[in-house]
């Protein structure tokens, strides 16, 4: 079995295979006790639509190969025996690790402008965000998915990839990847994704722009942005008022003592564009 077929193993059966099962499942993800050590509140999870794990509890995730790895302690090419003997029969039945590759990791960018597009102007219009402040963060983003030529709104990441959102979709271009807004500032505020960055200027008016900002662009990468916290003196975490944003505020906070819980700032709701969506 080679790295291409082991990624399209589905995580949440080689789980079942090894005796671990969900404490809760919805229609996006399952949450289980973790495989790697004894809890007695889940904090495993696994995205049914991206076929991928992440362990709130140390903030490390993958595909099926890394999960196999980590358990078994063992190389890549053991990793790959086991699924091979163990576990070929497991292949995710509705969407394929490699199925969403082909759709989301294949993306042509063809051009990147300021936002122009009337139909990404109300949709931003639709979600409350000023064009000013979108275009201070985002561009207007023009790719190739299957032969189909469509545009977006675009943040670009630390690697020069892109997140893409639209009306009617949400994607993004590898490699994946926190984007980090350096100016030089004393204090750092952690966003969560990129409708958050677009709101809380608005939420937080002057205060907002007297921060550095990482928009994680995923919970999972939580632990990749640790080196640049150090230097700053305060770090205000904005993430989502869910079970991935608990835990992932929770880890910060435990291991960077400069840290603040601001999510008061849109307490009620989900998140920051969900209260602006709101507020009067």
């Amino acid at each position: 079995m080679n790295c291409e077929k082991a990624r399209s193993l589905c995580v949440v059966k080689i789980l079942a295979k090894l005796g671990h099962f969900p404490n809760r499942k919805t229609e996006k993800e399952a949450w289980f006790l973790s495989p790697f050590r004894s809890e007695t509140q889940a904090s495993f999870k696994v995205s049914l639509k991206q076929n991928y794990w992440i362990d709130f509890g140390t903030f490390e995730g993958g595909n099926a190969i890394d999960l196999v790895v980590k358990l078994n302690h063992c190389s890549v090419k053991e990793a790959l025996t086991i699924l091979s003997n163990d576990m070929s029969d497991v292949y995710v039945q509705q969407h394929s690790f490699l199925e969403l590759e082909k759709e989301t990791g294949k993306l042509e960018i063809l051009k990147v402008q300021l936002i122009q597009h009337q139909a990404l102007i109300n949709y931003l219009k639709s979600r409350k965000i000023p064009l000013q402040i979108a275009k201070r963060y985002c561009k207007e983003v023009w790719y190739r998915n299957n032969e189909k030529t469509l545009f977006a709104l675009g943040l670009k990441n630390q690697l020069d990839g892109w997140e893409l959102r639209n009306k009617y979709y949400k994607t993004s271009t590898t490699p994946k990847s926190y984007s980090y807004f350096n100016n030089g500032n004393e204090n750092l505020m952690i966003i969560e994704g990129m409708f958050d960055l677009l709101s809380l200027p608005v939420l937080l008016n002057k205060d907002f722009h007297e921060h550095d900002l990482i928009v994680l662009n995923s919970v999972a990468f939580v632990k990749r942005v640790g080196l640049l916290l150090k230097s700053y003196t305060t770090i205000k975490l904005c993430l989502d008022n869910d079970i991935s944003g608990d835990k992932a505020t929770e880890y910060l906070l435990n291991v960077f003592p400069s840290t603040i819980d601001c999510r008061e700032i849109y307490k009620a709701h989900k998140d920051a564009n969900e209260k602006l969506m709101l507020w009067d």
